[in-house]
């Protein structure tokens, strides 16, 4: 049985349980390893997130999404960008699907929950000039 050198696994174990979303070609990049060895690295040490298995898989029949006039609705999207020397960050949009323009984004260093959320409050800021519409429930939520 084949086993992993500790000068391979010990700086991935590191990267991987700070940021345990990153795939092997990350980690490769991060630490400048060849993307081979920290492939097998991750096999070796079970830490190969595995894939969905191949075959028919159901689905929802999907409709056309169409906002027929501006603010109807909104989409939102994160990504994550390189940033030079700061390394990978992750970048949250917010558009109009009527429109199409870009209401609010937020780039972060982090992929949590709160750069989402900055993204749409600077939306409805850019919108509306308030976190909220009136007394509208919704108002609540994003202002806590």
């Amino acid at each position: 049985m084949h086993r992993a050198l500790p000068r391979f696994a010990e700086p991935i174990k590191a990267i991987i349980e700070e940021n345990p979303s990153f795939g092997y070609r990350t980690v490769a990049h991060l630490l400048d390893f060849n993307k081979n060895t920290v492939q097998r690295v991750f096999q070796l040490m079970g830490w190969q997130v595995k894939k969905r298995p191949i075959g028919f898989r159901p689905r929802i029949q999907a409709l056309p999404s169409v906002a027929r006039r501006p603010n109807e609705r909104w989409a939102t999207d994160l990504c994550r960008v390189w940033a030079g020397r700061d390394g990978w960050a992750v970048l949250a949009l917010v558009i109009d699907c009527h429109t199409r323009e870009l209401l609010g984004w937020h780039l972060s260093r982090s992929g949590k929950a709160k750069t989402a959320e900055s993204a749409l409050e600077q939306a409805l800021i850019a919108r509306y000039g308030t976190l909220g519409r009136g007394n509208s429930s919704v108002s609540t939520v994003w202002t806590n």
